[in-house]
């Protein structure tokens, strides 16, 4: 298949296809169009979700028809677009490693034959890029992890899984942001909330962001949930030096 291809997605929403891979290269190109699009201004466009390797648009097709929207995204899809430079903003995230706050820590360890230990220096070393967000509010799916701790889902997911819990999936690693049920390689948890529905911002964290995990132990995990719980907790944001 030759990309990037529009294709109907459903009575009200459309997909751009930009390949068939997780890559920091194809979700600059969808980050690209996505601003490309957005100064378009296309009337009946009132939303648009960028994943892994698509461009989901949704629209109204009252305001403008399936035809009529795909021509035009085509045309533009003719041009070039370079995502305008910006700043790479990093978020630490503290977690609480092992335990019952990481139950599968000690299977993802003798999974790679490697200590407890090395995974979380493995986990906390690297700089996550968060390509999307779905599956529930604000559930962050990040890619750049190390190779060496990629582990697949549980072959029994969850019934229920606590809110923060920082999971891996095969190559990927993501936070819960509610309690739900789930099927990740659950290694730690975070105290920070990553959904408030009374939060100005419900959702912390969004696509695009940089995420740093940052290795903390009980005593602090609850010194911060206090501090969380009484709204005095804000997460350690920054640009990337260089930038």
């Amino acid at each position: 298949m030759t990309y990037p291809v529009v294709k109907m997605t459903g009575d009200t929403s459309v997909a751009v296809v930009f390949g068939d891979a997780i890559s920091e290269e194809i979700n600059l190109k969808i980050r690209a169009f996505d601003e490309a699009l957005a100064r378009e201004n296309i009337a009946g466009i009132y939303e648009t979700v960028p994943t892994y390797c698509t461009l989901m648009i949704h629209y109204a097709p009252e305001v403008i028809r399936y035809r009529e929207l795909s021509q035009k995204l085509e045309k533009l899809l003719l041009g070039t677009h370079e995502a305008e430079k910006l700043e790479t903003r990093i978020m630490e995230i503290p977690v609480c490693y092992g335990g019952e706050y990481g139950p599968d820590l000690d299977y993802v360890a003798e999974y790679h034959q490697m200590s407890k230990e090395e995974v979380i220096k493995l986990h906390t070393e690297a700089e996550y890029l968060i390509y999307m967000l779905g599956f529930t509010p604000g559930f962050s799916y990040m890619g750049g992890m190390d190779e060496r701790i990629a582990t697949p889902r549980l072959k029994t997911p969850r019934v229920l899984i606590p809110a923060g819990s920082v999971g891996i999936a095969g190559g990927q690693t993501g936070i819960y942001p509610i309690d739900s049920p789930g099927g990740w390689q659950l290694i730690g948890r975070t105290p920070v909330r990553m959904y408030d529905a009374e939060r100005q911002t419900p959702i912390l964290l969004d696509a695009g962001l940089h995420v740093r995990f940052v290795p903390i132990n009980e005593e602090q995990y609850q010194s911060i949930l206090q501090k969380v719980e009484s709204g005095r907790y804000r997460c350690k944001t920054y640009v990337k030096e260089g930038e």
